[in-house]
């Protein structure tokens, strides 16, 4: 399905019947990659998954946005489509940081919120990893000497070292920059609601502390350590991610 939201054609999926439940992907994905869990969950709600500008089938913003751009489109696009009562907010990597801060300044509104994953601590760097996360900031990375395609995979490297989440999306440089380096502690702290936190054991871009971290400032969380998953932990152990956010719901 498609709908127009601030002059941005975006794409969306949504079925099922119930509570709304808002799933919200993350950096260079797109609501594909939450589709298995999404069609699990419409068993018993309304699900709904967007495209977030830039990724999937939705248009990119002309100008470079920041985390709060992305959230108040989230807040404009389930107003758009008559969404309803959000019942849950379901976030993985980039998409959790963009849902505690959504619901920590009450631009998004649920009852409950599950973290796959979750991005959001952003300036833990001491030493190279900082003078690095520096010159990608300022975008002077002293690569013109080298072919493109080296170009490419340093800029990859420095990306992944310094953010936390992820590939970086070529086309959206200046917006990963500033998405980088906008961290959500403060506003995780600030939320009261229940939430369930879903980390991998062997994620080195959202790693496990960054879930202890989130559950400790939490009033009401529940921190689950799944052995054996990556950053996409609800692909790498699909039956239980589901298992846990089902009981959770």
């Amino acid at each position: 399905m498609q709908v127009v939201v601030d002059s941005l054609m975006t794409r969306y999926d949504r079925g099922g019947k119930g509570k709304v439940v808002v799933l919200l992907h993350g950096w260079a994905d797109s609501a594909a990659g939450l589709r298995t869990l999404g069609n699990a969950l419409q068993k018993n709600y309304d699900v709904i998954a967007l495209d977030l500008p830039g990724f999937g089938g939705t248009q990119t913003p002309k100008q470079s946005w920041g985390l709060d751009d992305y959230v108040q489109f989230v807040q404009h696009f389930l107003k758009k489509i008559d969404a309803g009562k959000v019942y849950a907010l379901i976030g993985h990597s980039n998409g959790g940081a963009m849902a505690i801060r959504g619901l920590a300044d009450g631009t998004l509104r649920a009852e409950k919120l599950v973290l796959l994953a979750s991005a959001g601590i952003r300036n833990e760097y001491k030493g190279r990893n900082r003078a690095l996360r520096i010159l990608a900031k300022a975008g002077k990375l002293v690569t013109s000497p080298l072919p493109i395609q080296i170009k490419k995979k340093l800029r990859r490297k420095v990306y992944k070292t310094i953010g936390s989440d992820m590939l970086v999306a070529e086309h959206l440089q200046e917006t990963f920059k500033r998405v980088v380096t906008d961290d959500v502690r403060a506003d995780a702290a600030q939320i009261t609601l229940p939430a369930l936190l879903i980390y991998g054991e062997l994620d080195e871009d959202t790693p496990v502390w960054y879930g202890r971290q989130f559950h400790e400032l939490m009033t009401d969380s529940t921190l689950e350590i799944l052995p054996g998953a990556g950053h996409f932990v609800h692909i790498d152990r699909p039956d239980d991610v589901q298992k846990a956010i089902k009981e959770f719901l």
